[in-house]
């Protein structure tokens, strides 16, 4: 038979019984099923950290296979040592501890290889063969390094058989626990189903351990005379030693496994993985906590997805960075920076010297941001808005990060790169709730006011009218946007009371042109509720009698949508217009939801083709097929035609090739302009059409 190597002499063959005596062996139980258990335990922690490799990207998948092969070629050196510690001989029995402590390393490389071969062997069976070659040669090495470690007083040899049968129940063995674990891998986070395979991997590490155990043959001299009753085994201060360091080992191992989960954890729950500045999360934490704030900043960039959309979210991540580095590099230590959204900043200052360096940082940032900045070879201007809450009434966290979230959603936010500090006054109430509280004393005060666009007629070039445009010049939010004021004054009912302000300018303005000669139709937009309301044609009819005005020089243009929602009542309301000398138009004819039966029954004058028709004109053949409909259908019916939004010369070289010539109303002309500038206006289209 076929042996390894025993102190200085070298055995091939098992000695002859004639020569030698062959020592029996016996085996602790106890100590036996303690070394299984070892050796499951080993496979239950290495297992958990193999999963760290699906389910953490924070570290880098090596550092989870390095203490997964760790633990497990610990768990194997530590089942190997206590499973020799299992063995009764009746000789002394010792170990070489540098030898035996080498012999750990072959079973951490191996495993490590096997590890990494098998985490991309998903769907090849080759590579897993290939692992478990590997890993049961290393175990096999580091058992038979092992056994090469003990000192006895005797010597030992193989069965070659057996030796065989270890190295190939070793091989076997891990393969068929990496084919289990690459399997069940989806079901890992299952105890049981984990709690079973690490058994499977423990009972089979153990097998090649006994296996190679039986194999081994302790014979003496045969003139040697033994004590049989006499079995000598390890010292229980070894066996304790053994344990010990296999279970605070794999302890420590598993310890540090839940520290790293934690701590990736935290860092995934509570840091942002772009700039790796502390999160929501990690803010809000603060902010609800008792900690004291001086004072707060938001940094919000603005229209960040237009960037996005334009050079792709790389380009985008590229502005974050850079908004992190300067805020960085700018913000003094003690003030805590976060982001706290895609294009949001926090800054957090806690004591009155922090927040001091706090204004510095964010003053030298704005003037910074002010400029173009060149990102991946573009330049672009960054916009941001920086609202600032001090803590100037000892309020709590949380109030001081809605004040400065007040001053980022009021409507009168501005992202020209400036730091907006919170006013109560101004940022406490709710914009809507502002204006409407606010209307009667803009219409005391002459905040509001009217300003006119031309409308003119394409053939002759004449004045047509001018359509009046209302306008609200707030002392705190400054000029605001119809768009935004006239939808929260119709929802809270002020509008009426605003149009019959506007009837009555209107009036006063016809007026004096009529003084003066001039005879200048002028429309004026009726909200839609108004339309079918009585005070409405009071008001007019008081106003048109109160100024001797002649009905036919005001036109009210209604929606289509608000004659539609009240048909019956908006068909009465027209005819009562109509009958009392005024024109009614049809705003954004087009855009709304009637029917050409609807537009038969309502008795308007003038049809308004909506801008979105036009804006495409003369490139979308479509749109101008529709706008020649809408004309001819306007002249069949005897109606006026306004055309809204024209703006370009293409669009007046379309519009004059149809037959029916309509009236233009648009930027092509003039833009929305006070009395003075108007009646200028007026002069100069005169003189040039003359």
């Amino acid at each position: 038979m076929t042996v390894f190597f025993r102190g200085e002499i070298t055995i091939f063959t098992l000695p002859s019984v004639d020569t030698v005596t062959y020592l029996p062996v016996e085996y602790s139980i106890p100590i036996i099923l303690l070394s299984v258990v070892i050796a499951c335990l080993a496979s239950y922690t290495s297992l958990s950290m193999n999963e760290r490799i699906v389910y953490s990207s924070f570290f880098h998948r090596y550092v989870w296979l390095g203490l997964a092969s760790i633990t497990m070629g610990f768990g194997i050196w530590s089942m190997h040592f206590i499973g020799m510690s299992a063995s009764r001989l009746p000789v002394e029995m010792s170990f070489n501890v540098p030898l035996t402590i080498l012999s750990i390393v072959p079973a951490i490389l191996a495993t490590f290889l096997a590890f990494i071969l098998s985490s991309k062997a998903r769907n090849s069976t080759r590579l897993i063969v290939f692992a478990g070659m590997f890993m049961g040669i290393g175990i096999s090495a580091m058992h038979y390094i092992g056994m090469k470690a003990m000192i006895l007083e005797a010597d030992y040899a193989y069965h070659l058989g057996y030796f065989i049968l270890s190295v190939f129940i070793a091989i076997l063995v891990s393969f068929f626990s990496l084919f289990i674990f690459l399997k069940l891998q989806p079901y890992m986070n299952n105890f049981i189903v984990k709690g079973i395979t690490s058994l499977l991997m423990g009972i089979a590490i153990s097998s090649m351990h006994y296996t190679g155990m039986h194999a081994v043959k302790y014979y003496v001299d045969s003139d040697l005379e033994l004590i049989h009753s006499h079995m000598h085994h390890m010292s229980i201060k070894s066996i304790i030693l053994g344990v010990t360091i296999g279970i605070v080992i794999i302890l420590l191992l598993s310890i540090l496994s839940s520290l790293l989960d934690r701590y990736v954890d935290y860092r995934l729950n509570y840091f942002d993985a772009l700039t790796k500045l502390p999160n929501r999360r990690q803010f809000e934490r603060l902010i609800e906590s008792s900690t004291y704030l001086t004072g707060m900043a938001i940094l919000h960039i603005h229209d960040l997805n237009k960037w996005n959309s334009k050079y792709g979210y790389y380009f985008g991540d590229k502005i974050i960075i850079y908004i992190e580095e300067l805020c960085t590099k700018l913000m003094p230590p003690n003030v805590e920076l976060f982001r706290i959204e895609g294009n949001r900043f926090a800054f957090l200052s806690m004591t009155n010297e922090d927040l001091e360096k706090l204004l510095a940082g964010l003053n030298h940032l704005t003037t910074i941001l002010s400029s173009p900045v060149t990102i991946d070879d573009q330049i672009i201007k960054i916009e941001t808005a920086i609202a600032l809450s001090v803590n100037e009434k000892k309020i709590s966290s949380k109030q001081i990060y809605k004040n400065a979230v007040a001053v980022l959603t009021h409507y009168s936010i501005r992202y020209d790169n400036e730091i907006i500090k919170y006013d109560s006054d101004k940022h406490k109430r709710t914009f809507a709730n502002h204006l409407v509280n606010e209307i009667e004393d803009a219409l005391i005060k002459k905040q509001l006011y009217l300003v006119y666009q031309p409308k003119v007629f394409l053939n002759s070039k004449e004045v047509a009218g001018v359509e009046a445009l209302l306008r609200w010049k707030h002392p705190i939010y400054g000029e605001l946007s119809p768009a935004v004021f006239i939808p929260i004054l119709e929802a809270s009912d002020k509008m009426w009371e605003v149009t019959d302000w506007i009837i009555e300018e209107v009036c006063k303005q016809l007026a004096i042109w009529e003084q003066q000669g001039r005879s200048i139709p002028i429309a004026i937009n009726i909200p839609g509720p108004y339309v079918t309301s009585p005070r409405l044609i009071r008001s007019l009819t008081t106003n048109v009698d109160k100024y001797e005005l002649s009905p036919s020089l005001i036109e009210l243009e209604i929606t289509e949508t608000s004659a539609v929602g009240n048909i019956e009542g908006a068909i009465q309301s027209v005819q009562a217009f109509r009958s009392a000398g005024f024109s009614v138009a049809l705003d954004d004819f087009g855009t709304g939801v009637s029917s050409l039966s609807y537009l038969k029954r309502i008795p308007v004058n003038t049809l308004k083709i909506d801008k979105s028709f036009i804006d495409g004109v003369p490139e979308s053949q479509k749109d101008g097929e529709i706008i020649k409909a809408i004309m001819a259908l306007g002249s069949s019916l005897h109606l006026s035609i306004v055309i809204e939004g024209v703006e370009r010369e293409e669009q007046i070289e379309y519009l004059s090739a149809i037959n029916e010539l309509p009236i233009i109303q648009g930027y092509y002309y003039a833009k929305p302009m006070n009395i003075i500038a108007l009646e200028e206006w007026v002069f100069r289209l005169k003189e040039q059409y003359r």
